[in-house]
């Protein structure tokens, strides 16, 4: 697929002709800004591929409307436009070029690449001189120009739905705050302890090797947002659920904890801040065993409004009373016990259903903005497809 007017034959070009090879410098990450603001106006681009590799602020930049490249770890290879002016840390290679060649067109070509030339012996690296004798195929700088403009179109159509789902769920904290303040808490709100609140089921954990496709329907957590299957993250409306084999002995699997609509399951162990983060189980018609692994599943003993509980576990009212219970430092983990020293806080049944109601529309339409996000990236990934050769 090209755009009118252009028929030149692309032609194979090799990185290091075209191109000076080059890479970052050492930066501290106590010298850089964590927000953009004055005297910290150039962005710091770094390894990671969070926020397409953004580290913070500085008050120094590097280099000006150039492609830049991850040298070192899990991410080596991955390649990205840096338009403007920037620095970047000593693991990003960069590619200059004062012609024009530097631009999003030959950093999606070079990108659909270079990951097989990354070195897996040891740590992942993608260094200067393998990077330097990379070939590929490329327009002219006019049809480079054409396709450079459509990229920049989808992209910022990409990062505005992105940020709008950034404010969503900045909204949906603060709503979640101010409902679950202790200032928005009166007289009318009943604290009791979690034991009084909830029941703890008794789970056991399957392995990889007793799970198929046969039989009942096994459910584990992770990092305490979704439901997923065993040791992998995914959407639980569009997983496909491991079973357990047949000759697992019944016995064992009576051993499970059963779900049913308004168990809760919490994390007790992960690798970042949402140990203690809850799951409400909604939505299914029957009951499904979970895996033990890293869940506390709880029953309610009393009756609360759909949703609530689930929203309640995972506000910052209850966090707060999580914090100081949990153990570790790399990977984070909370007791059965410690969770019965916390309490949980509700008012009215009317207002549980009120609170939820507006928390649960606000999922709504953040799950809504973010479709249309993976949307648009799949269609830009559809046309990528159909622009590069």
């Amino acid at each position: 697929m090209r755009f009118p007017g252009f028929d030149e034959p692309w032609k194979e070009i090799k990185i290091g002709d075209i191109f000076k090879v080059t890479r970052g410098n050492v930066l501290s990450s106590a010298l850089v800004s964590s927000e953009k603001s004055n005297g910290y106006t150039y962005p710091v681009f770094s390894s990671q591929t969070k926020d397409d590799g953004l580290m913070g602020y500085y008050n120094e930049f590097l280099f000006e409307d150039a492609i830049t490249w991850t040298t070192d770890g899990a991410n080596a290879g991955t390649v990205h436009f840096r338009k403007g002016k920037f620095y970047c840390t000593n693991v990003c290679g960069v590619l200059l070029n004062s012609y024009g060649y530097a631009n999003r067109c030959i950093a999606e070509i070079l990108g659909r690449v270079s990951k097989r030339y990354v070195s897996y012996v040891g740590n992942p690296k993608l260094m200067n001189n393998v990077m330097s004798e990379i070939c590929i195929y490329i327009p002219s700088l006019a049809e480079q120009s054409h396709i450079d403009d459509f990229l920049l179109v989808l992209d910022k159509k990409i990062e505005k739905q992105r940020q709008l789902v950034d404010s969503l769920k900045k909204y949906k904290r603060g709503l979640s705050d101010e409902l679950f303040s202790k200032n928005g808490v009166t007289d009318d709100w009943t604290a009791i302890p979690f034991s009084e609140a909830f029941e703890l089921l008794q789970n056991n954990t399957f392995s990889r090797d007793e799970m198929s496709t046969e039989n009942g329907i096994v459910y584990n957590i992770h990092y305490g947002d979704v439901l997923i299957k065993y040791g992998t993250v995914v959407d639980l409306s569009k997983v496909e659920v491991p079973y357990i084999k047949s000759d697992v002995s019944l016995s064992k699997f009576a051993q499970h904890s059963y779900l049913r609509d308004g168990d809760i399951v919490i994390a007790d162990t992960a690798e970042d801040y949402t140990v203690g983060k809850a799951v409400e189980i909604a939505g299914i018609t029957d009951e499904k065993a979970l895996s033990g692994l890293h869940t506390i599943p709880c029953r309610p003993k009393l009756s609360f409004a759909p949703m609530y509980l689930g929203y309640f576990i995972n506000s910052n009212r209850f966090r707060a009373q999580i914090l100081p219970l949990i153990q570790g430092t790399k990977v984070s983990s909370i007791s059965k016990s410690e969770i019965m020293k916390t309490s949980v806080v509700f008012p009215s049944y009317e207002m549980q259903s009120r609170i939820a109601s507006m928390l649960y529309t606000m999922d709504l339409k953040i799950d809504i903005c973010n479709a249309c996000a993976q949307e648009l990236i799949r269609t830009k990934e559809a046309l990528m497809q159909r622009l590069f050769i």
